[in-house]
């Protein structure tokens, strides 16, 4: 059973969270391991498996990207661990922008005012990746789709250079 079935929701990437949080909620109620304590061994393993499944599945979709990576597994398309490097020129020197751009911000006179410049410029790209990745999941672009999944992987590992970056500055 896939995880959009065991959650009952449609194999696709835009999801009603509310929905997915509640059925998660009566999942985890129904599965609980509490719930088998004075049931036999074997009951009470099957439930602490099915609510590590339940827990699985519900942090797997309930992220965007998880859940595009899953569909894309799904499709036969696994690149939650790999290293693979885009072919993309045009991303590639916007990259290499954005990094000179973290680079430089604690230089600048304004370095809170430039980290949230900065964070917003990250934000709408983020946002406009996604709303592609929509695009290309919900038409089979698989392999387009997996390229937009590695371009946001890069965007999250950039954000999160800048949230480092906006912690040392605030320790000072």
């Amino acid at each position: 059973m896939n995880y959009f079935e065991l959650f009952g929701l449609p194999v696709e990437f835009g999801l009603d969270s509310q929905t997915l949080a509640d059925t998660y909620r009566q999942l985890q109620m129904q599965f609980h391991p509490d719930k088998f304590a004075s049931r036999p061994e074997r009951e009470r393993l099957q439930a602490v498996q099915r609510a590590a499944q339940i827990n699985d599945a519900f942090t797997t979709l309930k992220h965007p990207l998880n859940r595009a990576e899953y569909l894309l597994s799904l499709q036969g398309i696994d690149i939650r661990a790999e290293q693979q490097t885009l072919k993309d020129p045009l991303f590639l020197m916007q990259q290499m922008e954005w990094r000179e751009q973290l680079e430089e911000i604690p230089a600048v006179q304004d370095v809170f005012g430039a980290i949230m410049a900065f964070d917003r410029e990250l934000q709408q790209a983020s946002a406009d990746f996604y709303a592609e990745l929509e695009q290309q999941l919900g038409s089979s672009q698989w392999l387009d789709a997996a390229d937009t999944v590695r371009k946001l992987k890069f965007m999250t590992k950039l954000h999160a250079e800048l949230e480092r970056l906006e912690d040392a500055q605030q320790e000072f």
